[in-house]
């Protein structure tokens, strides 16, 4: 347990310092970000991921742009008991294109967003920084526009979950799962 915890430690505290410099992609367009998202990978080294990541499915996200460059998010998956989980949010634009600011009212903590790597009509991957009472941890997703992801998609995930600090075993390809019904 002690080995697992340090191991864990040293992980976010490599994670924190690499990622104050991830920087969101070049060119990032709000406009071709909008739309219905696949949330098919999630990564980070949290502790109430650790204990729940055996049960969590794949989900949706509806992106949509504000006129003001703001970004409602939207979060939808289905429960197995057949009632569905969502959360929203809205993004606060930043002086810097793809990056994005929110606080949780569910979770109490401040948000860090970035979209580091897009290919607006196949998949997003985005990186979060979630500070709470003056602790952060990295949150990493990987978003795509189809429930099917291919195993060089699910590499490049990986590999950059593990380049921002992410344990092996805290990286997850989520599976496949029935969607909720529209709200």
């Amino acid at each position: 347990m002690r080995t697992t915890v340090l191991r864990m430690l040293t992980a976010l505290t490599c994670a924190l310092a690499a990622c104050a410099d991830i920087m969101p992609v070049p060119d990032f367009s709000l406009e071709r970000i909008g739309g219905k998202w696949y949330m098919a990978g999630f990564a980070t080294n949290a502790q109430w991921f650790v204990t729940k990541k055996d049960t969590m499915k794949m989900g949706t996200a509806m992106l949509v742009p504000t006129e003001g460059g703001d970004l409602d998010l939207t979060y939808a998956t289905l429960n197995a008991d057949g009632s569905c989980w969502r959360m929203t949010h809205l993004a606060k634009k930043t002086d810097t294109p793809g990056r994005f600011t929110f606080h949780s009212q569910a979770w109490n903590n401040d948000n860090d967003m970035r979209f580091v790597d897009v290919v607006y009509d196949d998949y997003a991957v985005v990186h979060t920084i979630k500070t709470k009472e003056g602790v952060s941890e990295v949150l990493n997703k990987l978003y795509t526009r189809s429930s099917d992801v291919n195993a060089d998609l699910q590499q490049k995930f990986t590999q950059f979950s593990k380049d921002t600090g992410i344990l092996d075993e805290n990286i997850v390809m989520l599976p496949k799962n029935a969607e909720c019904p529209e709200a």
